[in-house]
């Protein structure tokens, strides 16, 4: 496997339901080999920290531990502490034994490093694995050829809105891009911010989404995983069309774009305070339940006709320590969390928002939902996120970068210098 993601052709092969194209803390004894059997709960450390997910992975331990053949240990981490100390986590002395993060180059990086526990046994013996898609396979598997990551759950990214708001304000979802900057406006003359972000405090890394956006539209798919895997350069050309395009709508986001987190984002996109707001289905998860049924999405809007259609539908799962001490209780949990039944379980424990990766578990069946398994599933190229298509490493360059844009845009040329510079750091490493 290489840093280049799979098209979507390749990707949403088999990945869904029968008959369906769709895609998608505590201490433990150490042991270098990762061959040891020692007792005890495995230790799952988790970054799904809002209410709703943290509630839906209490319920998959539980469900786990019921079915009788192990138990697993809960901890959960705020998502960017996670993120930032996952390195630490993997290189300590005695680490957690399983991990949710993500597939792809970012399990690749870490592969690479010796710190991920190979997963061909589970892989090879599970009766749910064997059945999962070929695109599936590849993206769990690192450079070497070796199982490293079990995935369980996919989602989309859109532009989010509540449909009563657009409903009172007399505003429709647009059609190009010229349509989403006449809506822009409209919102903008009836006093609303039409544009919530939520990269401020520790969630900088979501106006990643709008770099990620802004040039798999401008310059494809193919060049932006390029981009990330260090085969251009940030400052090309191609990649300052990407901020020409972005400076025509700062004008219409939120003030406090780079003042507050997704989260406090949400609630201003919820009261009606901003329009509409470019993110992960996992923002639902801060939702009140009885908003969901009043959420609906938009596709970022199209920019060039010609460049092929590519959406941002991210994997999610499992990967385990190399330094485990319960390797075998480690292949079990794995196992049981590639089943349809645990699958299930999240889904209907968190917002349901995601979609399952077992071929045969069931999605909550919303309209919301079954109009983010069309918008998936009508894309030519499927993108992870920034990070996921470069590296945990990488993402702060971003951040510093974007930031730095989004305060002061007229210095786009020395901010892009300044990001191929930093990156360069990461790639050479």
């Amino acid at each position: 496997m290489t840093n280049h993601q799979p098209s979507r052709r390749r990707f949403l092969a088999g990945l869904g339901a029968a008959g369906t194209t769709a895609l998608l803390s505590g201490c433990v004894t150490s042991s270098s080999s990762g061959t040891s059997s020692s007792g005890g709960a495995v230790t799952l450390q988790s970054n799904l920290s809002s209410p709703q997910a943290k509630g839906a992975m209490q319920k998959l331990v539980d469900a786990y531990a019921k079915q009788g053949s192990g138990s697993a240990s809960l901890n959960t981490v705020a998502s960017e502490t996670f993120r930032t100390q996952l390195p630490t986590y993997l290189t300590s002395a005695n680490p957690p034994d399983v991990y949710t993060w993500y597939p792809g180059s970012v399990a690749d990086t870490y592969s690479k490093k010796e710190l991920l526990l190979d997963l061909g046994e589970v892989w090879n013996s599970s009766p749910d694995l064997k059945r999962y898609s070929k695109a599936l396979n590849s993206l769990c598997t690192d450079s070497s050829g070796k199982k490293v990551f079990v995935p369980t759950t996919y989602y989309w990214w859109g532009m989010f809105y509540r449909k009563s708001n657009f409903a009172k304000w007399g505003v429709s979802e647009p059609q190009s891009w010229d349509d989403f900057l006449d809506l822009c406006d409209k919102l903008k003359s009836k006093g609303i911010s039409p544009i919530g972000m939520g990269a401020g405090g520790n969630t900088a890394w979501v106006a990643s989404a709008w770099f990620d956006y802004l040039n798999i539209r401008i310059n494809g798919a193919d060049y932006h995983r390029r981009l990330l895997a260090g085969e251009h350069r940030f400052d090309d050309p191609e990649v300052r069309k990407v901020f020409d395009r972005w400076q025509e709508v700062l004008p219409y986001f939120d003030p406090d774009s780079t003042a507050i987190a997704f989260q406090d984002a949400t609630t201003s996109l919820l009261n009606g305070r901003t329009g509409m707001m470019l993110i992960g289905t996992f923002f639902a998860d801060a939702a009140a339940q009885e908003a969901l049924d009043d959420i609906d999405f938009f596709r970022f809007p199209i920019i060039d006709p010609k460049v092929p259609l590519a959406e941002e539908a991210p994997t999610d799962g499992y990967f385990a320590s190399a330094r485990t001490g319960r390797r075998d209780q480690v292949m079990d949990l794995l196992g049981y969390l590639a089943t349809a039944e645990a699958q299930e379980i999240y889904i209907r424990g968190s917002s349901g928002t995601t979609l399952p990766c077992h071929p045969e578990a069931k999605d909550t069946g919303t309209a919301l939902v079954k109009k983010g398994r069309a918008h998936i599933e009508a894309a030519e190229e499927i993108t992870q996120f920034f990070n996921r298509d470069s590296s945990d490493a990488l993402q702060p360059t971003a951040d510093t970068a974007l930031t730095k844009f989004l305060a002061k845009p007229k210095s786009v040329g020395s901010i892009l210098t300044d990001w191929q510079r930093e990156a360069e750091k990461i790639w050479q490493a």
